[in-house]
């Protein structure tokens, strides 16, 4: 069976020309379903009987299987999602007075292993579907617009961020078709403002990405020099921060924001001290226009880490504020239900071996300066 979730409006059009159909059926059924939410053919009520007849016997909308739902005391809201054999997947939405912004996974764990991230300690299954990207987003817009009784044309879901589980660019070939189709007029209509990609910096599919389909790009960053990015960030060891700034630099050509997100999680005495912060200036500064989103560690028994605390926080982000770096300090939202960030993990059938891989750098070298006097 053909899940329509699986197309882009290009593709489905392609393959309703295979089907014998016109063009114009595909953008029909293409709203149908994301403007609309509707997963039963049969109330695709504009399409040809004929047509609706041929396409119940051969495609239909396959939406996730909803584990459990959790609300957060500041309203936000986590969804678990089974995707088969013993996976599971998360996606969170947080409401804001001026937003809603929805957080979508693109795997199902995560082979990068981030030491600061609880996904990573998860260890990493399989990439997801187009259509189970997809199936994240058309459930939470919908059901919401439902519960929150949203007259006709009034989106739930205002900006997109692939901050869930797993690294998006690793999983290129189902995500570009997913954003097309957050960004299509026929679809979500989203901008490409408001559409952000995050990535761990996949160097060249950040090079792919400027060409296909540029949106918002967010680069976890988390350390000023390749030794401590080398233990937080092992990707860095084969796309190390000259490489990965190169990439940055050049994907603003395309961006459609005129600046790079460098997304920093504030780490208790491994990367907060206000020389490291005066390092991140210096590689930054009149090298890739960008601001920063300090994050505070959201700590899980695994890590061995600590949350930097609020003062250390405030003292790093006022080094890179008065170097003329715009910095804002993120603030936490649903970690009650262990929907913030770095916190999501779903269930993982690990591929990977990531329990030992983690166990092999337990214990990192790090070597913070002492404060200046």
């Amino acid at each position: 069976m053909i899940n329509l979730l699986d197309f882009d409006r290009d593709g489905l059009t392609r393959w309703c020309v295979e089907q014998g159909e016109k063009p114009f059926r595909a953008t029909q059924v293409f709203r149908w379903i994301h403007q609309r939410g509707v997963a039963d053919v049969a109330q695709m009520t504009d399409l040809a009987k004929s047509w609706r007849d041929k396409l119940q016997g051969q495609a239909a909308v396959l939406p996730l299987t909803v584990v459990s739902e959790q609300v957060s005391r500041d309203g936000t809201v986590k969804w678990l999602f089974d995707v088969g054999a013993g996976n599971a997947i998360e996606t969170v939405f947080i409401p804001e007075d001026d937003r809603g912004t929805l957080c979508v996974s693109s795997q199902a764990g995560c082979a990068v292993a981030c030491r600061f991230c609880s996904t990573g300690h998860q260890g990493f299954s399989r990439n997801l579907s187009t259509g189970e990207i997809l199936a994240q987003l058309w459930h939470a817009e919908h059901q919401l617009r439902r519960r929150l009784a949203l007259p006709d044309g009034e989106r739930a879901i205002t900006n997109v961020v692939m901050m869930g589980m797993g690294e998006p660019l690793q999983n290129y070939s189902a995500l570009v078709p997913a954003l097309k189709v957050m960004l299509d007029d026929h679809g979500y209509g989203l901008s490409r403002r408001r559409v952000t990609v995050s990535t761990s910096g996949v160097v060249p599919m950040i090079e792919r990405l400027m060409v296909d389909c540029p949106v918002a790009l967010a680069v976890s960053l988390h350390a000023p020099d390749n030794d401590l990015r080398d233990h937080l960030v092992p990707l860095n060891r084969k796309y190390p921060l000259a490489e990965l700034l190169a990439a940055c630099k050049a994907y603003l050509a395309a961006a459609p924001r005129d600046f790079i997100t460098f997304e920093y999680c504030m780490l208790d005495g491994v990367n907060d001290h206000p020389d490291q912060a005066r390092a991140l200036l210096d590689l930054v500064r009149g090298q890739v226009p960008c601001k920063f989103n300090l994050i505070p560690f959201n700590p899980f028994p695994a890590s061995g880490l600590k949350r930097s605390p609020r003062e250390r926080v405030v003292a790093f982000a006022d080094v890179l504020q008065n170097g003329g770096i715009v910095t804002t300090i993120r603030k936490t939202r649903g970690d009650d239900i262990e929907a913030a960030c770095g916190q999501l993990a779903g269930e993982v059938q690990d591929r990977t071996r990531v329990q030992l891989r983690l166990a092999d750098r337990a214990s990192f070298p790090v070597k913070v300066q002492a404060e200046t006097p």
